[in-house]
């Protein structure tokens, strides 16, 4: 079954942990000193908020979480059938986790992530370079999502 993914940049990490904390009735899943991550029921997301971008605040990019790699195979031929590029990540470590994943960016530059996470990671992680995606490109701001640019840049992570 798939869970919808949202993540936001946030100013104030604790006040922001709290504020949802609050708005969804439970505690985080994951905290870290940049990060928190709830894997809700009711309703079924991964609402994740990170402090990494310092100014950078809202929505960061959107994503659909599968549970096996069929799922991930299904989605993934999908993003294909839109006809944009579709950068595959493959295995990676992002969001203090291991996941295989792929990106791809809407008609209007929001960035959605299809992936399949496989484990915990210690560290945050960085994302590859995102060059495939236009350079045109709204999301181009964006701290965690890829990096879309005209040129190969590195960037931090979903």
């Amino acid at each position: 079954m798939k869970r919808f993914h949202v993540h936001v940049g946030v100013s104030r990490l604790e006040s922001s942990i709290a504020f949802y904390c609050h708005l969804f009735g439970e505690k985080p899943t994951v905290v870290k000193s940049d990060y928190a991550k709830w894997l809700l029921e009711d309703p079924r997301i991964n609402f994740a908020i990170s402090q990494k971008c310092g100014a950078t605040k809202g929505i960061e990019h959107l994503g659909v979480q599968v549970e096996d790699s069929a799922e991930l195979a299904d989605v993934y031929g999908r993003l294909q059938a839109a006809e944009a590029p579709v950068p595959e990540e493959g295995a990676t470590t992002c969001c203090y986790a291991r996941s295989e994943k792929s990106w791809i960016a809407d008609p209007d530059g929001v960035v959605w992530e299809a992936f399949l996470t496989n484990g915990e990671s210690t560290d945050y992680g960085a994302a590859p370079d995102f060059a495939a995606l236009s350079s045109d490109n709204a999301a181009a701001s964006a701290c965690c999502a890829p990096t879309i640019a005209s040129a190969p840049t590195k960037t931090s992570c979903c």
